[in-house]
């Protein structure tokens, strides 16, 4: 039976506490991606989450198809965004079949939260056209904050989910080792990949200093070459 996903859906309402870092990576990725693609006939991103990632895919796509199967979260987005123009979908990702293949599909910080990751990346493999792209974010096990954090004692495994994980819903951790296995037996080669954000400190110590702004996109652009160590890994892959 497959979870209600509106039961998490308060972590992607505004002010969550995640908030501020939510919207630094959110914002932040998908340009990144786009720069690796250019601009796509049509773009499939599975998960709305806060919204921020559909309005800046959609700019860079002729056709633009978002999944997400919380009826909160959806509802939410189309009231704060009622011209958006894209297409929104309410379904599983596990249900949801296109009526025509891709040339990008976006899977951004959602393989930590479903049931079957490797049902999910075969499945749609199929929905890719010849030489399309698949962009896969996830959180990052080995992050240098988690890394610190387990040699502090305030982890007691670099796997293991937090407080804040499982507020979002999360089931699993990645790292770049176990993120490159999995997609690799799902059928894929990497072509790419790059970290997202690398964070030194917690972040209540880096809203103390007066260029807290500044610090972040250091972090940010910094973290590109240092995947290992990023609160976010990113990967493009191709079907074998």
């Amino acid at each position: 039976m497959k979870n209600d996903l509106n039961d998490v859906s308060s972590e992607y309402r505004p002010n969550a506490v995640t908030e501020i870092e939510n919207r630094l990576i959110l914002n932040w990725y998908p340009h990144r991606i786009i720069q690796r693609f250019g601009h796509s006939t049509s773009l499939l991103e599975l998960g709305l989450g806060h919204g921020y990632t559909a309005h800046i895919f959609i700019e860079a796509s002729d056709r633009y198809v978002v999944v997400d199967a919380a009826s909160i979260v959806i509802d939410q987005f189309r009231q704060g965004s009622p011209d958006f123009r894209g297409e929104i979908v309410e379904s599983y990702f596990e249900e949801y079949t296109p009526n025509s293949p891709f040339d990008v599909i976006v899977m951004g910080f959602i393989l930590e939260h479903v049931d079957d990751p490797h049902m999910i990346l075969t499945r749609y493999r199929d929905f890719l056209t010849p030489g399309g792209k698949l962009y896969v974010t996830v959180p990052n096990a080995k992050s240098m904050n988690r890394r610190l954090g387990l040699e502090l004692g305030v982890i007691d495994d670099i796997y293991s989910l937090n407080t804040n994980d499982l507020a979002l819903g999360h089931q699993r951790q990645y790292c770049r080792e176990t993120l490159t296995e999995t997609v690799t037996r799902a059928g894929y080669r990497i072509t790419y990949e790059e970290g997202i954000y690398l964070k030194p400190l917690p972040l209540s110590v880096l809203k103390t200093l007066d260029d807290f702004d500044e610090n972040l996109q250091a972090m940010l652009n910094v973290g590109i070459e240092f995947p290992d160590l990023c609160v976010g890994l990113l990967m493009e892959l191709e079907s074998k």
